[in-house]
């Protein structure tokens, strides 16, 4: 048979992390007589290309495909900025033309009410008492961020990471929480009241030690 192209075994790895891709290849004759070196060049594009999807893919999928590192911090003066425009390219998915970087950033009590910040790297970062209702988080990684008295009414937190988080008094109210990690969190006081959680991520919360009293049955936690 002639077998999978190329640019399809590439793009199978990188749909599996950023979603659907598409090849586009041109029409090739049954039996190709292109020299080895055309045959090195294709293949060389190809890994060039899944590099670059790599390359902008959020911190959760490049976790999921094996990548424990995380990228230097952007250097950037005004990355901090971002944070008030966020992303707006492949929302579902946190894909972006760059990554966003808002790791060291000081944003207490900042306004970032509807902003997209999907595929964001917010560790080491401070939003205390930040406005984040119906903000969209997908693929975040807020790990040992400071949220605390945050407010993300109406949020979409979608395969977030607050793990080792100061979660205390966030306000979660009517938010949309589904695969999210809040492992090692402060969920002190965190209002979950009317929050559409899965099932599977109740179960995970409700074993946090800090979730006690109203957070704990405003979770649902059956004990």
């Amino acid at each position: 048979g002639r077998g999978t192209p190329l640019c399809e075994l590439a793009m199978a790895s990188v749909k599996a992390h950023l979603g659907p891709v598409r090849c586009v290849a041109r029409a090739q004759p049954r039996r190709s007589a292109a020299p080895k070196a055309a045959s090195k060049a294709l293949s060389a594009a190809a890994g060039a290309t899944l590099a670059a999807a790599l390359a902008t893919a959020a911190p959760a999928a490049l976790a999921d495909a094996g990548f424990n590192k995380l990228p230097p911090l952007d250097p950037d003066p005004n990355r901090c900025e971002r944070a008030f425009t966020g992303n707006t390219i492949g929302q579902a998915n946190a894909v972006s033309d760059k990554i966003l970087d808002l790791r060291q950033c000081t944003l207490d009590g900042a306004d970032l009410s509807t902003k997209v910040l999907s595929g964001g790297i917010l560790s080491e970062s401070t939003f205390r008492g930040t406005n984040l209702r119906e903000a969209v988080m997908s693929k975040v990684y807020a790990r040992g961020a400071d949220f605390e008295g945050a407010d993300f009414t109406n949020a979409v937190l979608d395969r977030t990471e607050f793990d080792n988080a100061n979660m205390r008094g966030v306000n979660f109210y009517n938010a949309v929480i589904t695969g999210t990690s809040f492992e090692g969190a402060d969920l002190t006081d965190a209002n979950f009241e009317s929050a559409v959680i899965s099932r599977e991520d109740v179960k995970r919360a409700c074993l946090n030690p800090t979730v006690v009293d109203e957070t704990r049955m405003g979770l649902g936690c059956r004990d």
